[in-house]
């Protein structure tokens, strides 16, 4: 296989110093894009940049829970490389334009479409594979074609070798994706002897996506269009659309490259996102430039680690944090919006999609308030754009649509964070308007389809505003959303209150309170209440049953714990701190077996019922912190590090979720976690490195050392702040903002 070497030479002492990055500094060295490609992570190792429009990365599978980035590492067989996926997800979408390269007879029958492989798929040795940063590369044993891929932000640019072969080819499938969507409608054009534009519309997750590419080659081709119909062995009847393409032939080791972009508005988008990234054919200088970017990115961050492993795990993070949210605008500003139409926008002022929320408000939001504020608060412009054109924050945007996955209402817990921080760049008047419009009972002037409007804005608001709990037995999810609504009603008062308006951040801050409403003081669990007040029986806290019960993934243990934004409050309905305690410890000492009709796959990484590989769990630990126990949350962060993380290809413990599973393990393996978004009080945990350096965007730095380092030494024995003793394991963004100088002297043994 032809592969060009990296740019970058590996300057060791250079990359691991806590210095100022520089040109020469390879941080992208340290990744390893397979990390959560096995086990249930969902990732793909495709290559990107960050926050690119465009994922261009191998397609494995199409069917089943573990497809939803379209690639496992188990598989052997590949169907070809798609333009897009989504990274870490627990449902799937995507996986548009997937296209192979092929030597001889290019077969497409029989086609089965509730089979994972397509008939011209070809087999693949993992050990011809590479993924890096930006790159991507593998041998297509079928074909004996080598594959190189690379990325701009909204193109890609193929580098394919072929063998000696008198019918060298490519196929264009536009019928195919993850999971088999519904092809609404599909048009292909070929545009002379090397082009071909195309355009689709899918019906699936995004319950209207549609996607445009355009792609050019650097040989001559002609050009067979299929359109037709196959019917699955089920009897279901699929359209088809796909061109097959063919070449004159090639000698052993001529290099055909292929150039295509993507638009969400049109074909003449994608031409001209190609025609502005990708002007020319040097491969090489894409590949270049996309780990550069790369190195910027992951240099905002610098550790010194005492082995390779860890460098590997943390970098690897980093870079998953920074997979999405999704470019969405055009290089001429153009975007498609949440009504449907396209929109005339500013290229400098993007509009992104993939919006996570559920899982991301609570570590990569806020991660991205620390090493790039301007970036959050483009996502957020971005999410009250879609509030003015679709009528609602989103909870779980995807391609322009509202998906209304999860609970809550979490966009405005970005806000809050970024007005508590000082950090907000963006029209507090309206971003008051679009909480409270999402704070209450109104699915009307939504632009979605009445199933969805209802789940946006389902009568669980109702309830909460009136009767000031959710009744399990008129909603499911009771305890999760009442618990849920709680915090972000807080996060409305904190919105309401820097835009003047005191009576309704008092209103809020009010019903901040109601997740005292679930707490019994019996079990001492969250449970729920019927419309009666009555507790909901029978009560088994170890009890799932996947999105049909009191719970969303997970179980009473784990949504006990939910109040981040008043855990004094919840300590006062324990008894106390030592009950507290208490109860958190039985948290992580309980048997981990779940009960119930059928167990959320959702609730893994489990420490007793403790559930580290979902997002419910990831505050709970710095909660010992608030009553006086930081030895607890030393040591249990300490195990979570190291019991939940690794660098194998299984190494997250749950779905990656869009960059939440990176961002905790990145804040945390700094030392720090935030366990409130809205409040800007961070919560110190178990620094792991022994020294770290955060390189803020206003040239100043946050320098972390840790004196009597040891992977064995978990507790923090004394921490100073710009010299300065802490008595309290907190401090607070203020403290930081402007650089800061942490020493902490860690000890074998727990201190209080």
């Amino acid at each position: 296989m032809k592969i060009a070497a990296p740019v970058f030479a590996l300057a060791t002492a250079a990359l691991f110093s806590c210095q100022s990055p520089t040109e020469t500094t390879d941080y992208a060295a340290s990744v390893d894009p397979f990390i959560g490609t096995g086990g249930h992570g969902h990732t793909f190792p495709g290559a990107v940049v960050p926050h690119g429009m465009i994922q261009p990365s191998p397609d494995t599978r199409i069917h089943g829970w573990d497809a939803c980035s379209g690639y496992h590492r188990s598989d052997t067989s590949l169907n070809g490389f798609s333009q897009t996926h989504l990274s870490g997800t627990g449902c799937a979408d995507y996986g548009d334009f997937l296209i192979i390269p092929t030597t001889g007879e290019q077969k497409i029958d029989p086609q089965q479409n509730h089979e994972s492989v397509r008939p011209y798929a070809s087999t693949f040795s993992h050990d011809t594979e590479i993924a890096e940063p930006g790159y991507y590369s593998v041998r297509l044993d079928t074909y004996g074609v080598d594959t190189e891929i690379s990325a701009t932000e909204r193109a890609a640019i193929y580098r394919f070798t072929y063998p000696a072969s008198s019918e060298p080819g490519v196929i264009v499938d536009l019928d195919y994706s993850i999971q088999n969507q519904r092809n609404n409608d599909m048009k292909v054009e070929i545009v002379g002897d090397k082009a071909i534009k195309a355009w689709k519309s899918t019906s699936y997750w995004a319950g209207d996506q549609s996607l445009a590419m355009y792609a050019e080659f650097s040989k001559p081709f002609t050009a067979t269009i299929v359109r037709d119909t196959v019917t699955d062995t089920d009897g279901a009847i699929y359209p088809r659309c796909k061109a097959l393409l063919k070449f004159a032939p090639t000698t052993e080791g001529e290099e055909i490259t292929m150039k295509i972009a993507v638009s969400g508005v049109d074909t003449d988008g994608a031409e001209r996102n190609l025609a502005a990234e990708i002007p020319d054919w040097d491969f090489n200088k894409v590949r270049d430039n996309a780990r550069q970017k790369w190195n910027e990115w992951l240099g905002k961050i610098e550790v010194q680690a005492d082995n390779d492993t860890d460098r590997r795990i943390f970098y690897t993070a980093l870079y998953h944090s920074a997979i999405s949210p999704n470019l969405y605008t055009d290089v001429d500003g153009r975007y498609f919006g949440m009504d449907h139409k396209p929109h005339q926008g500013n290229a400098e002022n993007p509009v992104y999609t993939i919006f996570s929320l559920w899982d991301t408000f609570r570590a990569l939001h806020p991660l991205l308030t620390i090493i790039d504020p301007k970036l959050n608060n483009d996502f957020i412009n971005s999410l009250l754009s879609k509030y003015e054109e679709g009528g609602i924050l989103p909870k779980w945007e995807l391609a322009a649509n509202y998906t209304a996955e999860m609970t809550g209402y979490h966009a405005v817990s970005l806000m809050a964070d970024a007005i508590s921080k000082n950090a907000a760049d963006f029209d507090i008047s309206k971003a008051k308007r679009a909480a409270i419009r999402s704070a209450i009972y109104n699915p009307d002037s939504i632009c979605a389809s009445p199933r969805i409007s209802n789940i946006l804005s389902p009568i669980s608001k109702k309830y909460k505003n009136e009767l000031g709990f959710i009744p399990w037995d008129v909603e499911l999810e009771s305890v999760a959303k009442g618990l849920e609504y709680a915090y972000d009603d807080y996060c409305v008062s904190v919105i309401a209150e820097a835009a003047g308006d005191t009576a309704t951040a008092k209103e809020y801050l009010e019903k901040s309170k109601a997740y005292r409403q679930y707490f019994d003081p019996e079990t001492r669990f969250m449970r729920g209440k019927d419309i009666n007040g009555k507790w909901h029986e029978p009560f088994n806290p170890r009890s799932s049953n996947h999105r049909a019960d009191d719970y969303c993934e997970g179980t009473a243990w784990q949504w006990t714990w939910y109040t981040p934004h008043d855990v004094a409050g919840l300590i006062e309905l324990m008894g106390g701190k030592e009950p507290f305690v208490q109860k958190l410890d039985s948290l992580f000492i309980a048997d981990s077996a779940l009960e119930g009709d059928v167990n959320s796959p959702d609730i893994s990484g489990l420490i007793g019922q403790y559930a580290h590989g979902n997002e419910p769990s990831h505050h709970i630990i710095h909660m010992y912190n608030y009553a006086g126990r930081p030895d607890r949350t030393q040591e249990n962060i300490d195990r979570v590090l190291k019991e939940m993380y690794s660098d194998k290809i299984d190494g997250i413990a749950g779905n990656e979720d869009c960059g939440q599973m990176s961002a905790w393990y990145v804040l945390n393996a700094l030392g720090f976690y935030q366990v409130a978004p809205g409040i800007p009080t961070y919560s110190i945990g178990r620094p792991w490195f022994p020294k770290a350096t955060i390189n803020l965007p206003n040239g100043k730095k946050v320098n972390i050392t840790v004196k009597n380092y040891g992977k064995d030494n978990m507790y923090i024995k004394s921490m100073k702040l710009n010299g300065k003793e802490l008595s309290e394991p907190f401090f607070s963004h203020a403290d930081i903002v402007d650089g800061a100088d942490f020493e902490f002297e860690m000890s074998a043994t727990p201190t209080r």
